[in-house]
């Protein structure tokens, strides 16, 4: 089981994520982001790329895409908030879209 991020971890993980087009939906303690790739294929390709990641680290994103665009939200839900894996995450899904 995951632990929620404590405050001062939570300002060292995340302020690169928001400075990154993170946001943060303080109602959930979650992070979301909407990618937007040149078409549908490329939108596919990135969420089977970061699905391989969420599959091996055993952290799953609630995302959906249409046409060029996916949206994404991560939580933990164990956690009840935030934790390591949701910046993780979130940073690898930033370096795949690269």
């Amino acid at each position: 089981m995951s632990e929620r991020l404590s405050e001062e971890t939570r300002e060292t993980l995340l302020a690169p994520l928001l400075e990154n087009g993170w946001e943060l939906d303080s109602e959930r303690d979650a992070l979301r982001k909407t990618f937007k790739f040149g078409n549908f294929v490329d939108a596919f390709g990135w969420m089977t790329r970061a699905a391989i990641w969420a599959e091996k680290w055993n952290h799953h994103p609630e995302w959906s895409n249409v046409y060029n665009r996916v949206d994404v939200v991560l939580t933990t839900h164990d956690a009840g908030g935030l934790s390591a894996l949701d910046a993780k995450l979130a940073r690898k899904m930033d370096g795949l879209a690269e």
